[in-house]
């Protein structure tokens, strides 16, 4: 299950605030923007710390996600083999073409990483991705989603996270924050917190704190999960239809999973007896089942209703 490190220290700035970002940003006449969702890291000894918390070693070739002006691919540089970056702002890679700041050993891609292929990327690189990134808070959702259906093609990932969001990530069963991304996880990764950043450390500065956390998925799926008749296609399928009606109870949700050809009556009793059979009762709610619930019940279905893992 995740794990979460408690009383985390928080890291705090000792340079002047911003002022070197943001003379970079106007030389090239640019500007953070809303839609890529830019909090620029602006404070050196924050960037070193969260590459020595990623434990990156010199013979490792790590993927930066959101190269920025360089803060997190400096220190990166001087620490791994190699650094794949990835940008999708054309100011930005702009900015690095004109100034040719960075080590000769970053390659600077300029595309949306939600597009990259990371099974392809992962035979590029010659194995499993050990990814970085100070992830904007746009793409954080999907980001997470992607590294999940991609668990076999990642080795591990030190990502920035609103602290909301990274929250979700090692939630306690029956919280409000408790949801579909802590399920899929506990289901192939291990999450640990590493540090806490206030809005000091970021140009422009966000309204809330920041978590970086490590997603380790080097430990493979469940077992139970590598067990189960529709695997992780079924999970995703069943824990994201009960969360996405979160206040019903598993009974009403889950028939909306069997085919709409089957006979409202006959899809509730089919439910009824999965449930049965999975050891729950139908009126529980989706934030009080744990990972091993989710399980038993997809097994059950597949059992019971004959369910394929996609429609």
């Amino acid at each position: 299950m995740p794990m979460s490190t408690p009383a985390l220290p928080l890291v705090e700035s000792m340079a002047e605030y911003g002022s070197q970002t943001r003379t970079a940003l106007q030389n090239h006449k640019l500007a953070p923007k809303k839609r890529f969702g830019q909090n620029f890291l602006v404070h050196r000894q924050t960037a070193e710390a969260i590459v020595r918390a990623a434990g990156v070693g010199s013979e490792d070739l790590v993927v930066e996600v959101g190269v920025g002006l360089g803060a997190l691919t400096a220190p990166l540089a001087a620490a791994a083999r190699q650094v794949i970056g990835y940008e999708i702002d054309s100011g930005i890679i702009r900015l690095h073409q004109e100034e040719g700041r960075l080590a000769d050993n970053v390659s600077l891609r300029h595309q949306d990483i939600l597009k990259v292929d990371f099974a392809e990327l992962a035979g590029e690189c010659g194995g499993p991705l050990q990814i970085v990134a100070n992830l904007p808070y746009s793409i954080s959702n999907p980001f997470l989603f992607k590294l999940i259906d991609n668990a076999a093609s990642v080795a591990t990932a030190t990502v920035m996270l609103q602290k909301e969001v990274a929250e979700r990530l090692t939630a306690a069963t029956g919280s409000k924050e408790y949801g579909v991304p802590t399920v899929l996880l506990a289901s192939c990764a291990v999450v640990r917190t590493l540090m806490r950043l206030s809005p000091a450390e970021f140009h422009p500065r966000p309204k809330v704190d920041s978590l970086v956390v490590q997603v380790d998925f080097r430990g493979g799926f469940h077992p139970g999960l590598a067990a189960s008749p529709g695997g992780y296609p079924l999970l995703r399928r069943v824990v994201r239809t009960c969360f996405n009606q979160r206040r019903k109870t598993i009974l009403n949700t889950l028939c909306d999973l069997l085919p709409a050809s089957t006979e409202r009556a006959d899809r509730r009793q089919l439910v009824i007896e999965a449930i049965a059979m999975a050891g729950l009762q139908p009126a529980r709610r989706p934030e009080t089942l744990e990972l091993i619930d989710f399980l038993r019940l997809c097994n059950s279905l597949a059992e019971v209703a004959e369910m394929v893992p996609e429609r």
